[in-house]
């Protein structure tokens, strides 16, 4: 798929890997501005690698973009595909923001990964590219510590 031939628009089917999953990127349109970009996925699934069973996260990607963004719905896709994809919650976390630095070249990007309990014990993985951008406002992610019934 070229640049010309994006998913948006188009019917297209859930990719079935996330490690070769079509990530679109856009034209930032303003590459001259340091500015934060936040994607929100509540209800992220993939499959335990050992147990096949389902495992579930709230994902926060932040990325201060420079000459491209991520289109969304190639976005909610990759992350889709996700859903019959075994692995551990730290290399899905990882994965996920690796794949969107290598598209899209970031000046800066952050993934937290809040996964909810798995065996009694929540999981939380949290990968960054770097230092942020002087003087860009980052917001905390806004995903509480995980407190069961407490």
């Amino acid at each position: 798929m070229t640049e010309n031939e994006l998913m948006l628009g188009r019917v297209v089917e859930t990719p079935a890997d996330p490690e070769t999953a079509p990530l679109d990127r856009v034209p930032n349109p303003h590459p001259d501005v340091n500015y934060v970009t936040r994607f929100v996925v509540p209800e992220f699934t993939s499959l335990c690698p050992v147990t096949g069973q389902p495992d579930f996260a709230h994902i926060v990607i932040d990325y201060v973009a420079d000459k491209w963004l991520i289109e969304s719905k190639s976005l909610k896709l990759f992350m889709h595909s996700f859903r019959n994809h075994g692995a551990f919650h730290e290399g899905c976390t990882v994965m996920v923001g690796r794949r969107l630095v290598e598209r899209l070249e970031p000046r800066w990007l952050r993934v937290g990964g809040y996964w909810y309990p798995r065996g009694g014990i929540p999981i939380d993985v949290f990968w960054q590219t770097g230092t942020p951008p002087e003087g860009v406002w980052l917001p905390d992610q806004g995903v509480p510590s995980y407190r069961g019934r407490g």
